[in-house]
């Protein structure tokens, strides 16, 4: 039997094997083609009869290799890069339905994914029922329809910072014979595993935490392999019935729990192509290597910030679950006991203005649309990553119109510290 590693010690060693006289570190196959011998040997792979890889839109051994190093880390069965964490969010819910079909969706999610669930799915005739996630489970539970396939729902929600209930989340997509999808960006395996608590797949935008410095663009989806498809074979025809792209392939029945991670390589990948480059991948791999380390002080540096925040007179609110008092501090000890992630949001006593001047007088502290990375920064989610939404739906995700979102880097607390008081004192 072969021993399973502790999370930091799959981080370092997981997903790249070598063997004698091959690279220590993790290869970079920069390339978009792979030689075979014969015919035949090509045509096993286009049939799916034989693993192996032939174009990088699909499969390429770099990629491969960090993806199951992301496969270990949340307990799954298998992984798929892709090119975002938005391709990995779409190709998710692409991969379970089609027009016609409904998911429900947790209203405190990223705004980048409510527009995607919002306006461009019900595009191709998907429709989404967003649902408060602090409500009980009867009132959520009125949202499901007959031609529900899926339920989402974030970690830690990106910015409210809510801390999703997963196993009442869990308990009620099964109820319903579909599937949990949790994004666990901004807690990372290292603090959360979904998995445990009943999800059933996890995507992540690998662009955050887990590559950790602002380098590479990047997503992943990773299933559980817990989801039996073939028990509710009606509601997921994409699975459990013939695939004529594929000569008739059903891939519940040839691939068994890697049924679905499959089935997006082959079918979405193939037609859609948001693969990440093999360089991407490399740089996200040297990020996870140190995931661990960083997550401590990620954590560690966000709990010194926020009871700072707190105790200021200047201050009106803090989002942080890790503080005692926190609506989501239980529900974070529950999950997530060792730490939550480095972002927290605040509001200042003040108007809209005063949240600017105070941003625009950091200097440690960096305004850019990013967060989760080594490095402080901070952002108006209003006026930034959540401007494409009106004022319900701002209301809905937790975003408040003076909220800020800090994103706590790895420098020294007491710079982060100093840097947030001078600032203050500008408002």
């Amino acid at each position: 039997m072969e021993k399973t590693y502790r999370p930091d010690t799959i981080c370092v060693q997981a997903g790249w094997k070598p063997k004698k006289g091959e690279p220590r570190v993790l290869p970079i196959c920069q390339s978009t083609t792979f030689k075979y011998d014969t015919t035949d040997e090509m045509g096993r792979l286009f049939a799916l009869e034989d693993e192996g890889y032939f174009y990088t839109r699909l499969q390429n051994p770099t990629n491969d290799a960090v993806a199951e190093k992301i496969a270990q880390l949340e307990g799954g069965v298998a992984a798929m890069l892709t090119s975002s964490g938005q391709a990995a969010n779409f190709y998710t819910i692409a991969n379970l339905c089609q027009a016609g079909d409904h998911i429900v969706c947790s209203a405190k999610v990223y705004g980048g994914t409510f527009n995607l669930y919002a306006a461009t799915i019900k595009k191709l005739g998907i429709d989404c029922t967003f649902v408060d996630p602090d409500d009980p489970a009867e009132v959520i539970d009125q949202a499901f329809c007959e031609n529900t396939k899926a339920v989402v729902g974030e970690t830690i929600a990106n910015p409210a910072l809510t801390v999703l209930d997963i196993e009442k989340f869990a308990a009620l997509a099964h109820k319903h014979g579909v599937p949990l999808i949790v994004d666990n960006t901004f807690a990372t395996p290292i603090n959360c595993r979904p998995f445990v608590f009943g999800a059933d797949i996890v995507t992540h935008s690998t662009t955050k935490y887990m590559d950790g410095h602002a380098m590479a663009v990047g997503g992943c989806i990773v299933d559980s392999g817990n989801f039996d498809w073939e028990a509710y074979a009606e509601k997921f025809p994409g699975l459990t019935t013939p695939d004529e792209t594929y000569h008739g392939v059903v891939y519940t029945k040839q691939f068994g729990k890697k049924a679905f991670i499959t089935k997006a390589t082959a079918q979405l990948m193939r037609d859609l192509g948001s693969i990440p480059s093999p360089m991407n991948s490399f740089l996200l791999n040297v990020g996870l290597e140190t995931l661990p380390l960083r997550m401590e002080k990620h954590c560690s540096n966000a709990r010194k910030a926020a009871e700072f925040l707190k105790g200021h007179e200047k201050v009106e609110f803090v989002n942080c679950a890790m503080l005692e008092g926190d609506p989501y501090y239980e529900l974070a000890q529950k999950y997530m006991p060792n730490g939550t992630c480095g972002v927290l949001s605040f509001g200042l006593k003040g108007t809209r203005e005063d949240a600017v001047r105070f941003m625009d007088a950091l200097k440690l502290c960096a305004i850019v649309t990013h967060v989760a990375d080594a490095r402080t920064c901070v952002l108006h989610p209003a006026s930034h990553t959540h401007r494409q939404m009106n004022d319900e739906q701002l209301r809905e995700a937790g975003v408040t119109p003076g909220m800020i979102r800090l994103s706590v880097g790895i420098e020294n607390p007491q710079d982060i510290m100093e840097d947030l008081e001078q600032a203050l004192l500008q408002v």
